[in-house]
């Protein structure tokens, strides 16, 4: 009898001992099944889009977007442009979007030497910043320009020579994000100026 119960006893330890690896197994094919679909998931975003310049256009002229113009840069263009740019504007013809009295500028700028650029809209009523909006923000830091607190600064503003007629808070650790949006702006106040209305 107790031979019967230690073979019993050893057919069981042995079963399990078996049936274990088998359960690691299937668990380890059913896991990696799982994983190979699922949605793959980037590990780091470097950018932000806040809003596309499709949605930012609709938003501006109440779904009637009109059609896109093109202002072309000349020598003297150029001149007035850099003078508040900082350096030559990359592009010599410039799309833009008139309404009335108001233009509507999408154009990027580099907040920080050897990055990438920040895309932002900026709608010019009269010489005047009516709004400003970062549009997609593609560096690491200093994406607190988006917010609307720091935004409701440059709207409203108009040239004050190569700068703004109101004064713009910092943000730290975003200075230069902050200096790029008020250059953003001014350039947009100028290239509003070179348009023939």
């Amino acid at each position: 009898m107790l031979y019967q119960c230690e073979k019993a006893g050893e057919a069981a330890s042995f079963d399990a001992a078996v049936s274990a690896p088998k359960s690691k197994i299937v668990l380890f094919v059913a896991l990696f099944v799982a994983l190979l679909g699922a949605t793959p998931v980037k590990a780091f975003e470097l950018y932000k889009t806040f809003q596309t310049p499709d949605v930012f256009l609709a938003e501006v002229f109440n779904n009637s977007v009109p059609a896109p113009k093109m202002l072309m840069l000349d020598n003297a263009s150029q001149r007035k442009i850099s003078a508040v740019f900082n350096r030559s504007f990359p592009q010599q013809r410039v799309r833009y979007w008139e309404d009335g009295e108001r233009t509507v500028w999408i154009f990027d700028d580099i907040g920080k030497e050897g990055y990438v650029p920040t895309t932002c809209g900026f709608v010019i009523n009269n010489g005047v910043v009516d709004v400003s909006k970062v549009l997609v923000y593609r560096e690491s830091r200093g994406e607190q320009v988006a917010e609307p607190s720091f935004l409701n600064q440059i709207n409203g503003s108009k040239a004050a020579g190569n700068s703004l007629d109101k004064p713009i808070d910092n943000i730290t650790g975003a200075t230069l994000s902050v200096v790029m949006m008020k250059r953003m702006a001014r350039t947009a106040i100028t290239l509003d100026s070179l348009v023939g209305k």
